[in-house]
């Protein structure tokens, strides 16, 4: 690099006499911590920021994308070490961080430190425990002194553990808070917003699946993790299958928070295809940088482990329940391993669904309240004194004029519940008059059978149907399902007018009874077999705010309340879907009729179908009952 550092970077540069920070980046775990506490520097036109990476880690993978989205100067690691810098900030260990040439300062980049794992260049022996990350002698040491000028800590406690195990580095210890905390303390009011943005409604759970990296972990898998029975199998496969086998899509959202080092040690393509199952039955994946503390402080229930996001999760009141939770790589007085003490565990033998329900409904707030008080000995505070400790090391003035602040959490896109798995809907009449109907649906992945609708809470007298979205991968459920829906603007050229997709639609799937084009979050168009075209709008909230129920409920509820013997006529001007506790009130608005298209080549088929058809008698799917 020669701009603004390098050989004869003083003819080049534009603003001089620069304080430079420099930025340490490990991986991209570490680096979030980095952007965490980037905002501390900005507005002061006296500082001029690096970065650079050293290269150590062996999850090097989306480093440089990250690097580019901040937009700093990316200095070699080579050239970084033959640089003067006033400060240097790392949020991790590791590399030849001694070489750099400015006061080193280490923050944590997890809810303080709580693993244990060896350093690169230490032997590793089966009979000794590996020493804790952060606060051992292998760590913070280079040839017998403290390798950093400020050693960041949360809370106390940590202090306590770091004075046992390396007194060498004790004077270098600064107590300045969490910022990671202090930006989810900060957003906790948002919580509705981020709700509704994941798709969340009045009445629905949303469940996040949380897992740090290595084989122990949650989404790891060995049986060593400690969560379930002595001996018992991988736990991953089971969860995740159970999450759409046991959740009703309509009552409960599910989501995964998964550590940086799955998704770049493996590869966003490849846990994405691990994953695939389950996000076609809903569950979202969060991606790894941004809207993971939004969905934690969106949850209703974390599925967890030893991670600093389970921490996180307790620290603010959300029940938690352990999946894997291998105590024996913990630091014992550590406060994850006392979480680990505390929560509950996810066992295969029970259900899903009434584990998790469990949790909820006898969870206090204040369960956790003692751990979340270790989590930081200054909430709120971080920001004043990590800009204070930086300043202090660069030998200059803070800027009076900008406080010291974190950037908020941004609200994340709209992002609504997708169900492309073939769906198994559930339907049972709790009213003729005025028409109610209670509704619940599951997505059926692979080879998994439909659920029983004796054992739903639809039974019992309900009826049953199968539903597919038109992009679904099992095409041929497509051929057999009783209501097919289709997820487009109104105006989407490709499709034509929703009528006019329906009509087509109808052709295509001759067994099909109703089919739903959905081109808004709370409304839809459906034609029946019989012809009728008809608007679906569900009421807004008492808000004014839409209703983010998925629009294709009240298409399955209209398709069975047909097919139970009731005349459109009777559904007029409006019915009542129950999907969980939530009521929804939703207007049946009869549409103009298009003019008629003339019939395609390969259409016959299916018009004899029609034609034998009737409202009294109307063609079943093989799989209806």
């Amino acid at each position: 690099m020669r701009v603004p550092v390098g050989e004869d970077a003083d003819r080049w540069i534009t603003r001089t006499g620069c304080r430079r920070v420099l930025f340490v980046v490990h991986n991209v775990t570490s680096a979030t911590r980095l952007l965490d506490v980037l905002p501390l520097f900005h507005s002061d036109v006296r500082v001029q920021m690096f970065a650079t990476c050293t290269g150590s880690s062996p999850f090097l993978a989306g480093v440089p994308e990250l690097l580019a989205r901040a937009g700093l100067p990316v200095l070699p690691w080579e050239q970084a070490k033959d640089t003067e810098f006033d400060l240097v900030v790392s949020a991790s260990y590791g590399g030849e961080l001694g070489s750099l040439r400015g006061k080193l300062t280490i923050l944590s980049h997890g809810t303080g430190y709580n693993k244990r794992l060896a350093a690169p260049d230490s032997p590793v022996s089966r009979t000794t425990e590996p020493p804790v990350f952060g606060l051992a002698p292998d760590w913070l040491l280079e040839d017998g002194r403290p390798l950093a000028t400020a050693t960041v800590l949360s809370h106390p406690e940590q202090l306590d553990r770091l004075r046992s195990t390396c007194p060498e580095a004790a004077p270098t210890a600064v107590l300045a808070g969490d910022p990671c905390y202090d930006r989810i303390l900060a957003a906790l009011p948002q919580r509705d917003r981020f709700r509704r943005a994941l798709g969340v409604g009045p009445g629905q759970r949303l469940i996040v699946v949380s897992s740090t990296w290595a084989s122990r972990s949650l989404f790891g898998g060995d049986p060593a993790g400690g969560a379930d029975e002595p001996g018992a199998a991988d736990l991953l496969p089971w969860l995740l299958s159970r999450l759409a086998a046991e959740l009703p899509a309509d009552e409960y959202r599910t989501a995964a928070v998964l550590h940086p080092n799955i998704w770049y040690g493996h590869g966003p393509g490849q846990v994405q295809a691990w994953l695939d199952s389950a996000r076609r039955a809903g569950l979202e994946a969060i991606p790894p940088l941004d809207g993971w503390r939004q969905a934690l402080i969106a949850a209703d229930c974390v599925l967890g482990d030893h991670s600093s996001v389970t921490y996180y999760a307790a620290s603010i009141g959300i029940p938690v329940v352990l999946g894997a939770f291998p105590q024996e790589d913990l630091d014992p007085r550590s406060p994850v391993a006392a979480l680990g003490r505390t929560a509950p565990r996810l066992l295969r033998r029970g259900s899903l669904r009434a584990q998790i329900d469990r949790a909820i409904d006898a969870h206090h707030p204040d369960r956790y309240k003692a751990l979340a008080e270790q989590t930081s000995s200054s909430p709120g505070e971080s920001a004043v004194l990590l800009r204070r400790l930086f300043y202090d090391l660069m030998g200059i003035p803070e800027p009076e004029a900008h406080p010291a602040l974190l950037d908020p959490l941004p609200l994340p896109p709209y992002t609504p519940t997708r169900v492309t798995a073939p769906i198994r809907v559930l339907v049972r009449q709790l009213s003729a008059d005025p028409p109610e109907l209670a509704v619940t649906r599951y997505a059926v992945v692979g080879d998994a059978p439909d659920p029983d609708p004796a054992r739903a809470p639809a039974a019992p007298a309900g009826t049953a149907h199968s539903a597919a979205d038109e992009e679904t991968r099992e095409t041929g459920r497509l051929s057999v399902a009783d209501v097919v829906v289709r997820r487009a603007a109104e105006d989407d050229a490709r499709l034509g007018p929703p009528a006019a997709w329906a009509s087509e639609a109808l052709d295509r799937y001759p067994y099909c009874g109703l089919v739903a084009y959905v081109d808004g979050p709370d409304r839809c168009v459906v034609r029946t077999r019989e012809g009728d075209l008809v608007r679906l709008s569900a009421a807004t909230d008492p808000d004014g705010r839409p209703d983010l129920c998925d629009p294709a409920v009240y298409a399955s509820a209209l398709h069975a309340w047909l097919t139970d013997g009731h005349t459109l006529d009777a559904a007029l001007p409006a019915i009542t879907v129950r999907a969980g506790t939530a009521a929804h009130h939703v207007t049946v608005e009869p549409l103009p009729q298009p003019p008629p298209t003339p019939p395609s080549a390969g259409s016959h088929a299916s018009d004899s179908a029609s034609s034998t058809r009737s409202r009294s008698a109307p063609i079943r799917s093989p799989f209806s009952s």
